[in-house]
């Protein structure tokens, strides 16, 4: 079977406002959808998608992992998650503090099975793991802190979806919060709302967390896809609901058959995909 890829990296207003910004952007994702792809042509989808989003959680572009949000008590917290389609598992961190790569102690998650952990339980367990300290604190998100500009840079997450070569997918989403939150408040990227895949569909989303959560988006679009819809209409109807609640989401997916697919409901998400050639946001 043909590999395929795609990922993004949030809702970004100024890429449309600031060229060298949105060309870095550009870059980045083009580089690490390339890489990612290169690495699913020998690496299961559930690898790469580790891969992918620990590139993405590792570029201080994105508002995940280096150079996530700062909440408002002035402490980071990041929450990932990550779903096998084949496995049907899913599991996931929120709220961890002081960790490089949130999506690495999901994947080490999957295998038990309480597999979706939140703040200590989940710094405890990583510890324990192997997963060191880390600061992700870089210094323009403590001088938009300080600033109270935070909201106004970078929103959203980061996430893949990959498709490997014997047909199964999963899906990897992270995030960094959205700035200046209630401490330890719960986005949907590290439940199966924000991030869901099965068989026959994987989704990752982005944008407002609460409105992503209240629609059920990933799952309910990967229900769909299931349930016979093409990924396209599976996603138009849902966006559809979205819009009832003036919800503010965007999604990328691949289903079983081959289609790739990502939208949004307030331009723009920022996005690459990898099937045979290169393709990224302009």
């Amino acid at each position: 079977m043909r590999t395929k890829l795609i990922i993004h990296g949030g809702f970004f207003s100024e890429s449309h406002t600031n060229q060298s910004v949105k060309k870095a952007k550009q870059d980045a994702l083009g580089a690490i959808a390339t890489k990612a792809y290169q690495y699913l042509s020998n690496h299961s989808a559930l690898e790469t998608v580790v891969y992918a989003v620990s590139l993405l959680e590792d570029c201080d572009l994105f508002n995940a992992g280096l150079g996530s949000q700062i909440q408002s008590d002035g402490k980071i917290r990041l929450s990932a998650s990550l779903m096998d389609g084949s496995s049907k598992k899913f599991s996931g961190v929120i709220n961890i503090q002081d960790v490089k790569n949130p999506i690495q102690i999901a994947e080490k998650l999957i295998g038990y099975d309480d597999s979706v952990l939140s703040d200590l339980g989940a710094l405890n367990f990583a510890r324990e793991n192997g997963f060191e300290y880390f600061n992700p604190e870089i210094e323009q998100r403590r001088n938009e802190y300080m600033a109270k500009l935070a909201q106004a840079s970078r929103l959203g997450t980061v996430g893949c979806v990959a498709f490997d070569a014997e047909g199964k997918l999963a899906a990897g989403t992270s995030t960094g919060g959205k700035g200046f939150e209630i401490p330890s408040r719960v986005s949907d990227s590290a439940t199966v709302a924000g991030n869901y895949a099965n068989s026959f569909a994987g989704i990752s989303c982005t944008g407002v967390g609460e409105d992503i959560v209240s629609t059920a988006l990933a799952a309910k679009i990967v229900t769909r896809v299931s349930d016979g819809f093409s990924l396209k209409d599976a996603t138009d109807k849902s966006f559809a609901e979205l819009k009832e609640i003036d919800g503010f989401a965007g999604i990328i997916g691949i289903s079983a058959n081959g289609e790739v697919y990502h939208s949004d409901s307030h331009p723009y998400m920022v996005w690459a995909s990898y099937d045979e050639e290169l393709a990224v946001f302009d």
